[in-house]
């Protein structure tokens, strides 16, 4: 009789029932909310630029004797970088220098002549033109073989050779191209949008990150005051604080991290733990405990977002915990455990 029963009061539990308390609670992954962020971090694409780029030409022309640096190397200030043939202007030097002395002989004798009263004063006057003359011509002679030798005006690396030796080049024409390596610069191009939120850039640090390496600061030197036509964006020029590695070079490519002051004192979540409501309003599921077992709980929360990936949430306290992805498929009050990690069983 107690067999049968036992038996009987089995068979009359529901199915459906049984089959409920077989079923393993619903995992979610939870975070802990961390106090309100201060600032705010945004990446950008950076290319290293030269303080300065410039191409170097003779003032004068002439056949290219020499090209003495080659490409890729350093140069300090002063250092010859093309000389042309000199001859001719070593010439040109004699000659004035020979045509001044004349000058001044001519100019002497006119002198001494108008002072007797044997010569008119006016050949004295056209002679003294002539000798002035004859002066202004050696400095040119002079400035012309002196820019005949070409000089690094800043300590440089060689960008590229424009020319080649022994060819005829006219003044002005371009000779080699040198980086002006005494400060290394980055360019970013700003967002207008970001911009104008912080309204400038006065409050933004940013730091260039390079492959392998550690983060280098960079201050602001200046930004281009009209956006681009196609991403609505300002260039924005940074420089190194301390000298970077040799290994950076003008066109070699960083990772620029600005630090934005944040806007909100809200706590930041991921987008997936919010729950859009059908009016408009946002909510969490929090992770209560107090009872026997663990269930959830919706709060309502108000939210902001700067980066369009996570939400500034208001009206949650730090140290809660919350659902961090799914709490759309969870309702208030259900029992849920802690999903801690992926395990292989075996059948």
């Amino acid at each position: 009789m107690l067999v049968t029963s036992v038996l009987s009061t089995f068979l009359s539990v529901p199915a459906g029932h049984a089959q409920q308390s077989s079923e393993p609670l619903p995992a979610v992954r939870s975070m802990v909310v961390a106090p309100a962020a201060t600032t705010l971090e945004r990446q950008f694409y950076g290319r290293v630029v030269a303080k300065e780029t410039v191409d170097l030409a003779f003032d004068v022309g002439g056949r290219l004797d020499r090209l003495l640096p080659e490409e890729g190397q350093r140069v300090a200030a002063g250092a010859t970088l093309a000389v042309l043939e000199l001859d001719g202007f070593r010439r040109s030097v004699e000659r004035a220098a020979l045509n001044l002395d004349m000058a001044r002989r001519d100019a002497e004798r006119a002198l001494r002549l108008s002072e007797r009263a044997v010569g008119p004063e006016s050949r004295a006057e056209d002679a003294i033109t002539a000798r002035d003359l004859a002066e202004i011509a050696l400095r040119d002679a002079e400035a012309a073989l002196a820019d005949a030798t070409l000089t690094a005006p800043f300590d440089a690396l060689v960008a590229a050779r424009l020319a080649p030796p022994q060819s005829i080049v006219p003044a002005g024409q371009a000779i080699m191209r040198l980086h002006d390596m005494s400060e290394l610069r980055v360019e970013i191009d700003l967002p207008e949008r970001l911009f104008v939120t912080y309204g400038g850039l006065d409050d933004l640090r940013f730091m260039a990150r390079r492959p392998g390496g550690g983060d280098l600061p960079l201050r602001l030197v200046a930004f281009q005051p009209d956006t681009s036509r196609v991403g609505q964006s300002y260039r924005v020029t940074l420089a190194f604080v301390e000298t970077p590695s040799a290994t950076v070079l003008p066109g070699a490519s960083v990772t620029v991290l600005a630090q934005v002051p944040a806007t909100g004192t809200g706590a930041v979540v991921p987008a997936t733990a919010v729950l859009a409501q059908n009016d408009q309003s946002t909510a969490v599921m929090m992770l209560d405990s107090e009872g026997p077992a663990l269930t959830v709980r919706e709060v309502p929360v108000t939210i902001t977002s700067e980066t369009g990936t996570s939400f500034v949430v208001e009206g949650l306290e730090t140290g809660a915990e919350i659902v961090a992805v799914g709490a759309h498929r969870l309702t208030a009050g259900q029992a849920v455990r802690r999903f801690t990690d992926l395990r292989m069983t075996d059948d």
